[in-house]
């Protein structure tokens, strides 16, 4: 039986700051479904909050509770391990890690930095690498999209430092196992309930199916047609409002 949706947001909800078509009723059917719901992403250029502040200005329904990012997953991570980051992040993601202890740093978190992806950052990166600092990242997905185009996400800089230092980075956001465990313990259900929307058919799709989630492929945002043999035995729908009107939710 179906307990909890988990949403990814751009591509699925959103695409360049607009709600997609049908996307506000549609969460908002599964929000009184009564299924837990969450809204999963790794986006590395906004705060958890700025995430939730611009889908309730989209007219989304949903609390802060529900949201979880990558870069939460990762402050958290930090916290536990009383790790003091060097931040190879946006600068709009700064907030997110204000209140953490950043001097003489013994751990380096890498995101999409956007203009700070230069070789000095990187190169300040990999000497911290060098040293036994944990690389720890967002995600390792290769694009995202925006204004109708793909353009390069965190994923390649992750393999390049882990090809320079000789290591392997912990991701803390989709595609890994731990991520979406951590979005099941928080909603309270077993994996095989829980159903993962995504438009990135390797870091939203594959990777739930392989942490034991159901999944549907959504034909919105990154999707490209052929990406169904990617990931066999996903669902996969036109959008998330063709989704929840196939499953039979109800208001």
């Amino acid at each position: 039986m179906l307990k909890a949706v988990f949403l990814d947001i751009g591509g699925v909800l959103t695409e360049d700051g607009e709600a997609l078509p049908g996307a506000v009723a549609a969460v908002a059917r599964l929000q009184a479904s009564g299924m837990a719901l969450r809204f999963v992403t790794n986006t590395s250029r906004k705060t958890s909050k700025t995430v939730c502040d611009e889908l309730l200005a989209l007219g989304f329904r949903l609390t802060p509770a529900q949201v979880f990012t990558a870069p939460g997953a990762i402050r958290d991570y930090l916290r536990r391990h009383r790790l003091r980051p060097y931040l190879l992040i946006h600068e709009r993601l700064a907030p997110e890690f204000a209140d953490l202890e950043r001097q003489d740093p013994n751990a380096v978190v890498l995101g999409d930095a956007e203009t700070r992806l230069d070789y000095s950052h990187l190169d300040a990166a990999f000497q911290l690498l060098q040293r036994g600092a944990p690389l720890l990242a967002v995600g390792t997905n290769r694009y995202f999209r925006r204004a109708g185009a793909l353009h390069l996400d965190a994923g390649p800089f992750v393999r390049a430092l882990e090809y320079a230092a000789g290591i392997e980075a912990t991701v803390l956001g989709k595609p890994a196992g731990d991520f979406f465990r951590a979005v099941l313990e928080d909603a309270g259900v077993a994996a095989g309930e829980a159903l993962m929307v995504g438009d990135d058919v390797e870091c939203d799709v594959a990777a739930a199916m392989d942490a034991g989630l159901r999944a549907c492929l959504v034909r919105t945002g990154k999707y490209r047609p052929g990406d169904e043999a990617r990931a066999p035995g996903a669902r996969c729908e036109a959008s998330l409002a063709k989704l929840v009107e196939a499953l039979g939710v109800r208001a």
